[in-house]
């Protein structure tokens, strides 16, 4: 049976240099599209993007909306692009004040952003609101990255009783993508402000990478390890949680993507 699959993607090859995440996102797109599944792809659109090389151009019936983070109103603006070798569309979602700085998650010293925290919620927003203008139902959400983390909490509580996500199944992709810089000490209580409403949501309070999965992992369906980089201690977490787990393998194997398939039928 062919699935409708949201994919939700930190990076993505060739809109940012290849590596292990963003060239499986890519890969992982194109096999499951070419499965007969139905997919939609979005992605941040960081200001090292090179906009006229890609293509991107503006979506001007889904850009305007005011997202409110943290009580101030930031513009969503949605662009698309093609990977013409693919055949895949890829939604981008901008901001002048959370990704026109050139760079991804980290400045020029290799520090991460202090506002990552608000940036990863408009992004997470940002896609949700979108996939409900674009009317389109999705069965399976499937983040890849610790950028798209948030899109799970807000799945299961703010956009729980939406026709849209009523039904949808959650699966998260590990990386070794860990932060050191914990996320914004407030980061709980701009979650919980949205409508993220739960008795564990402390947690957040001191927000590590590895805080934040045992958190993001409690409203997730299925948890994938796609990378040999991805830490012990989160591994751990992966395995206690109770949810089926797909363990990392070869790309290149003849059944890579196909146990893909298979796991979100299993479901």
């Amino acid at each position: 049976m062919a699935n409708k699959i949201l994919y939700v993607c930190q990076e993505i090859t060739p809109y940012l240099p290849e590596g292990e995440e963003a060239s499986l996102c890519r890969s992982l797109c194109q096999a499951m599209q070419e499965r007969g599944n139905e997919i939609r792809t979005f992605m941040p659109r960081y200001g090292c993007i090179n906009e006229r090389r890609h293509q991107l151009h503006e979506v001007i019936r889904l850009s305007g909306m005011n997202l409110i983070i943290d009580d101030n109103d930031h513009q969503l603006i949605i662009k698309v692009a093609s990977i013409p070798s693919a055949r895949i569309q890829i939604y981008f979602i901008d901001n002048d004040d959370y990704f026109s700085r050139k760079a991804v998650l980290h400045d020029a010293d290799g520090s991460e952003f202090a506002d990552n925290d608000e940036r990863a919620i408009f992004f997470a927003r940002g896609v949700l609101e979108t996939v409900k203008k674009l009317r389109w139902t999705p069965t399976v959400v499937h983040c890849h990255g610790w950028f798209s983390s948030v899109v799970p909490l807000y799945l299961k509580q703010v956009f729980a009783d939406d026709p849209i996500f009523r039904d949808v199944k959650v699966v998260v992709s590990l990386y070794d993508d860990a932060f050191s810089r914990p996320l914004d000490a407030a980061f709980g209580k701009k979650i919980a402000s949205e409508g993220v409403k739960d008795e564990n949501i402390g947690i957040l309070d001191g927000a590590s990478y590895e805080n934040l999965f045992r958190f993001v992992m409690t409203y997730v369906d299925g948890i994938v390890i796609a990378s040999h980089g991805v830490g012990d201690a989160v591994r751990k977490l992966a395995a206690e949680s109770g949810k089926p787990v797909l363990e990392d393998g070869d790309p290149t194997a003849p059944e890579f993507f196909d146990n893909y398939n298979r796991f979100y039928e299993a479901l």
